[in-house]
């Protein structure tokens, strides 16, 4: 079998030859508009950035694939799902202000944000995934299977328990419904956290299986009729409800793979990593540490293990910042992203998804000036 090509761009730039337009010459060059974009709905599943963070990636790069797909005649969106925790993107009206204030708007990025799963994070496609051993059905929000074409535009990062956010991580956990999320990060039924829960009854009134009720003033979990679906989590004004996140992280990285492979199996999609701004941690936080490299590159491919691959490898070819978590960090060991966060093994994610088909992690590294 080849080898899949990942194409690399520095960050080097010159008189009329700023970043964005190195930007578009490379993903043109990785061949992006050999995908017919004519009339096709296109998802751009980027992470917004919570609010506090600034190691997001910045709106312009989204402008430039967004303007590149209504050339070729697209209809692109931009889209992400929301998340579990009580934060600035957990309902959809909270993740749009959070985006906007971000700089992601229809004006700055030249299309729609969509929050794909719909108002409180409800709004679910049951995909099966082929091959799956974790994962039967996936729950992936709506409006991203709803779409022809997908595109991946992510900020390449460490993450505390996956090792690093990648184009898989994006794509896997970032395009699960709340359920989905859950079923990713947990195995079973959901906890209350008794110092959150005001008694409201939201849970027990949206529960279809009786699988929670308010005794006492506080909700508490009927273990024997909850379905693990997370809809409780997704009312909850208050985050009392929230996943026991039991699973290990390597059964997490396996099963997002296989969300990921949910997503994609089947249709179009193209897939770009930034890799800068190297934080320690994932965007999803309401701040950021220092990055624990120098800023590395843009990379560019059809296949997203591939290009994880070669995002992890530039990473690791790289001397820790000083003063970073990776200078400081106590776990010594040739993996960057391990010795950070000793717990992780993002491999697993890599070798379960080039085992269910979605790609490989041999690759071919061109290089576009």
């Amino acid at each position: 079998m080849e080898k899949s090509n990942v194409y690399f761009t520095d960050l080097h730039t010159e008189l009329d030859d700023g970043l964005l337009v190195k930007f578009k010459r490379l993903i043109r060059t990785a061949g992006i508009e050999n995908i017919d974009f004519h009339n096709q709905f296109t998802a751009v599943k980027i992470h917004f950035g919570e609010p506090g963070n600034l190691a997001f990636l910045r709106p312009n790069w989204s402008r430039v694939v967004c303007d590149l797909v209504r050339e070729k005649g697209g209809k692109p969106f931009l889209t992400d799902c929301n998340t579990l925790y009580v934060g600035g993107r957990k309902n959809a009206l909270d993740h749009l202000d959070s985006a906007y204030a971000n700089g992601y708007t229809p004006f700055s990025t030249g299309c729609q944000l969509i929050i794909a799963d719909g108002l409180k994070g409800l709004s679910e496609t049951l995909v099966p995934v082929a091959g799956g051993e974790y994962v039967k059905e996936a729950k992936i929000g709506s409006a991203i299977m709803d779409a022809d074409v997908i595109i991946s535009l992510t900020h390449f990062k460490g993450h505390e328990a996956t090792g690093f956010g990648g184009a898989i991580k994006n794509l896997g956990m970032g395009c699960g419904s709340h359920s989905g999320k859950m079923e990713m990060h947990s195995q079973g039924t959901p906890r209350v956290k008794e110092e959150k829960c005001i008694g409201c009854g939201l849970c027990a009134r949206n529960c279809a299986h009786d699988g929670v009720r308010v005794i006492d003033g506080i909700a508490v979990i009927q273990e024997d009729n909850c379905v693990g679906c997370g809809r409780c989590i997704g009312v909850c004004p208050t985050g009392a409800m929230a996943s026991k996140w039991n699973e290990s992280n390597d059964i997490l990285n396996r099963k997002m793979a296989e969300y990921a492979w949910a997503v994609l199996k089947d249709r179009p999609a193209f897939h770009i990593s930034l890799v800068i701004d190297v934080s320690p941690n994932c965007d999803c936080g309401a701040e950021n540490d220092i990055p624990i490299v120098p800023n590395v590159g843009m990379f560019a491919s059809f296949d997203p293990i591939a290009l994880d691959q070669a995002c992890a490898d530039a990473v690791n070819a790289q001397k820790a910042l000083p003063g970073s978590q990776l200078h400081h960090a106590a776990h010594r060991h040739k993996d960057h992203f391990t010795a950070v966060h000793p717990d992780t093994n993002w491999e697993s994610c890599l070798e379960h998804g080039e085992k269910l088909g979605m790609g490989q992690r041999a690759y071919a590294l061109i290089t576009v000036k």
